[in-house]
């Protein structure tokens, strides 16, 4: 009650939420049924990315933002893994790059075409093998390019370098049980991670060392999250002993007792923190909810001071939440949920109503923009730098997106490193020297007889399903 008695000046008070009109809708998908607290949604300034059902394998849909209305059900899918996927994360740095987690116990990371796909996409750029078990959590570095953590049910977290494939650091003795999330803080110095032990724990993992850990930090034993605010505060849900949901606020510097802890209700779904660095908004999505609660954090007393709920009918089977850059700041939009029901995606636009047609600044401070502050071995090597920010007075225009090159590095070769780069440049052209052109038929004739193959399987596939659903209705 305490939340909700005193009225405090804030001008997110009134933030007010709306579902779009149906045509705005992403219609007759198959969302996924995997029993995965994962958001099973990732959306960014160009696409939206739906977790789905698949037969045989898992797959997940990438939508461009204006692909609106009736998905085909032959529309093409990303169904390279051989297990369902339980998480997908587009990268901060380019909006045509998404890694994808699966209980196949491997990562994928796939370049999708600039306009969306037309043909199933079944090759990733990358592979990245090392979990010995199903991976749930992928998250990408939020200031260095091709930085990639992800974590498994073998509770070990691997942070990989996706620009050689290679993964450079495995933190796989600090976890004794179940991670159920893992946050990097604004800089990406420092990860949190919620586990099923009921432990939060704050990692440096470049040193590989726990900095600093809380038990029980909420005593109830269902799923924990935990998530870095901008200022280094840690912000967590969980449940009580009496399965009250609860949330928390830490501070890392000294984790004995929370900054505040608020009951909220007793549901069950386990509450889907979305936080906005920059105005300090939280929005709690409960998994099987149907209402999306927000909450301000501020450094007075009670510092998680509650908003407002908005509230639909449906119960939500996921969520994604657009980076800011994505949003319409003609509109004083701050925040766009992409909300999974079991058939659909119905985006929810978060408006500050305001009388005024100018850009608001005081709604937009300059944002974390698209481009990477470091390369991937200035920080493996210990550099850190904060988000480099952009305005957003003008809109955010999308730039031209480089493609995600990948290059392995050869293990057996050991030559000095001075010479790497040369050899680099210099390999393709001999090899393409030594080919000769009737090599060069052969390839394309295999290349074409496998496109072939794929586009026969995928529209069995498709055969399957109709006829899986014909005899389900017959069953019925």
């Amino acid at each position: 009650d305490t939340m909700r008695r005193v009225v405090r000046q804030s001008k997110f008070r009134h933030v007010f939420g709306q579902a779009v009109k149906n045509d705005q809708c992403y219609d007759d998908i198959r969302v996924s049924r995997v029993t995965w607290d994962s958001s099973f949604c990732a959306v960014n300034p160009r696409f939206v990315a739906i977790i789905v059902d698949a037969s045989g394998g898992g797959a997940f849909l990438v939508l461009p933002l204006h692909k609106t209305g009736r998905i085909d059900k032959s529309y093409p899918t990303v169904c390279g893994h051989t297990g369902p996927v339980l998480d997908i994360d587009w990268c901060p740095h380019n909006d045509q790059v998404i890694a994808s987690g699966s209980e196949d116990c491997t990562v994928m990371v796939w370049q999708i075409p600039e306009n969306g796909l037309t043909l199933s996409l079944t090759e990733p750029v990358v592979v990245l093998e090392g979990h010995s078990k199903r991976v749930g959590i992928v998250a990408w570095h939020p200031t260095a390019r091709n930085v990639l953590l992800s974590a498994g049910c073998d509770n070990a977290i691997i942070i990989w370098n996706v620009g050689t494939g290679e993964a450079l650091i495995n933190l796989d003795d600090m976890h004794v049980d179940m991670i159920y999330n893992v946050s990097w803080n604004r800089n990406g110095s420092l990860i949190c991670t919620a586990s099923k032990d009921k432990k939060v724990r704050v990692i440096d993992p470049r040193k590989q060392e726990i900095v600093a850990e809380k038990e029980k930090t909420h005593e109830g034993a269902r799923p924990m999250r935990a998530i870095f605010l901008a200022d280094g505060n840690i912000f967590t849900t969980g449940f009580s002993r009496m399965s009250e949901r609860q949330l928390a606020l830490w501070n890392p510097q000294n984790m004995e007792d929370p900054i505040a802890l608020h009951e909220m209700d007793t549901s069950n779904g386990v509450l889907l923190p979305f936080y906005d660095p920059d105005t300090n908004i939280i929005y709690l999505c409960g998994k099987g909810d149907s209402s999306i609660r927000y909450f301000e954090i501020t450094d007075e007393s009670p510092y998680v001071h509650y908003l407002n709920t908005f509230s639909s009918k449906e119960p939500q089977r996921g969520m994604g939440f657009m980076p800011k850059r994505g949003l319409d700041v003609n509109k004083c939009e701050i925040a766009r949920f992409f909300k999974l029901h079991e058939r659909k995606c119905e985006p929810i636009i978060m408006t500050v109503p305001r009388k005024s047609d100018l850009f608001q600044d005081d709604l937009y401070p300059d944002t974390a923009g698209p481009e990477a502050a470091l390369e991937a071995e200035e920080w493996f090597e210990g550099k850190n730098a904060d988000p480099l920010l952009i305005s957003l007075k003008h809109g955010y225009i999308p730039g031209k997106n480089r493609d995600l090159k990948v290059v392995k590095k050869n293990i057996l070769d050991n030559k000095p490193a001075a010479n790497k780069k040369s050899d680099l440049i210099n390999a393709p052209k001999k090899a393409a020297d030594a080919s000769n052109p009737q090599n060069e038929a052969k390839l394309e004739e295999i290349l074409k007889e496998l496109r072939c193959i794929k586009d026969t399987i995928s529209s069995q596939d498709e055969r399957i399903s109709k006829l899986e659903q014909q005899m389900a209705k017959i069953g019925d």
